[in-house]
């Protein structure tokens, strides 16, 4: 009993150590899919998201979503760990996702409000205490492994919500067409996005839950293995893609589309035989894909791609679950479309609250400084500024 106690509450955190990668591998995507003049702005609001949505989670989120700390298979400070290290994830998806033109104490604000209620009612309602079991609205029967709908889409609809309420970067888009801004430091956009995929191992193979038995130990490296399976799959399609229709290779749309692949696995990775992993990993990459320029049509300004990669694709993995495995439809379905409307609602007014006493908004003309110098007094690159 103890051995099983000790094997699972390493194994966990070492899970957690590995998600937890994924901080800078979301801080170092978003630096380098914005301009020079943002860069620090960027990295700030992603250090202010870690430590601020951490302690929210700490001191009341965790108990809101689980009830209890007791914890009869893993040490209970690991099981809280492993948890805390999630729960920052989907500010992260929103904050990219309205970079450039946000600024930071709002962002803190809204950060506190998704650690210490939507995302703890959200978990609370699929993996946790469940406080609608019982109900027409009970959705604890969803399959959904480490978040597809939980965490991606959940930050998702915040997204959404957020896009609406603030509106595009300066100068996106001119009588109906959109100004392209090419990403600021390619490299810096690889390293991000290669973290993410690392920490994505703990993401997925962590949600097992257990790794002290042959089968438990079994499941944890089928599971890492589909994760890194959609992936791959993700970003060779893209590339093949990109190729046939444009004779170019676009690498920030190619690690997309392996992040997307990702994404869409999350839900369902423990279930997948080795094979389904590529065909839901594709297809995640050709939603990507489709769903990038589609949000632009519709002057939804995305800068990193967020909703084409967390919330279509958080949507496309729940759903590929009940396809290619005995889960039921209609699980499935209910627990996409109560978590959309809960999250999005929320999001939406929590957002609006926050935006009339403290506008989420910079201002032309801060915009076209650079939040840098305007929230952060400090340039990435002073050096190199420049105006745009």
């Amino acid at each position: 009993m103890d051995l099983h106690y000790i094997l699972n509450t390493f194994f966990t955190l070492f899970a957690m150590t590995l998600i937890i990668f994924m901080v800078p591998g979301f801080a170092m995507l978003e630096a380098g899919l914005v301009r020079t003049k943002n860069v620090t702005a960027v990295l700030m609001t992603n250090t202010m998201i870690y430590s601020v949505a951490s302690m929210v989670f700490l001191l009341w989120g965790y108990t809101l979503a689980f009830g209890s700390w007791e914890n009869d298979s893993v040490s209970k400070w690991a099981a809280f760990l492993f948890q805390m290290a999630f729960v920052g994830k989907t500010v992260n998806i929103m904050s990219g996702g309205v970079s450039e033109r946000t600024k930071i104490f709002p962002l803190t604000l809204f950060t506190i409000a998704m650690a210490g209620l939507i995302y703890p009612l959200a978990v609370n309602l699929t993996w946790g205490a469940n406080f609608l079991k019982g109900t027409f609205l009970d959705i604890s029967a969803m399959h959904d492994l480490a978040g597809s709908t939980v965490i991606h889409s959940t930050g998702g609809w915040a997204l959404l919500a957020a896009i609406l309420v603030i509106g595009p970067r300066r100068g996106r888009y001119k009588n109906g067409k959109v100004r392209v801004i090419p990403a600021s430091n390619v490299p810096l956009v690889a390293l991000g996005a290669f973290l993410l995929w690392i920490g994505w191992f703990g993401f997925n193979g962590g949600s097992v839950g257990s790794i002290s038995s042959k089968a438990a130990a079994d499941t944890v490296a089928l599971t890492i293995l589909n994760t890194n399976t959609a992936g791959l799959a993700g970003a060779i399609i893209a590339m093949i893609v990109l190729y046939i229709r444009y004779r170019k290779l676009d690498l920030t749309m190619i690690l997309n589309g392996a992040l997307g692949g990702l994404v869409a696995v999350t839900a369902g990775a423990d279930l997948y035989t080795i094979y389904e992993p590529i065909l839901i990993g594709a297809i995640g990459a050709l939603l990507v894909m489709w769903a990038v320029p589609f949000f632009d049509r519709h002057q939804l300004d995305d800068p990193v791609g967020a909703l084409s990669v967390h919330l279509i694709n958080g949507i496309w993995g729940t759903l590929a679950v009940a396809l290619f495995t005995d889960v039921s439809w209609w699980a499935q379905i209910k627990g996409i479309v109560l978590v959309g409307v809960f999250a999005f609602t929320l999001s939406y007014l929590v957002i609006r609250i926050i935006n009339a006493i403290v506008p989420f908004r910079a201002e032309d003309d801060e915009q076209l400084e650079g939040l840098d110098y305007v929230e952060c007094g400090m340039e990435a690159y002073p050096e190199f500024k420049q105006v745009i």
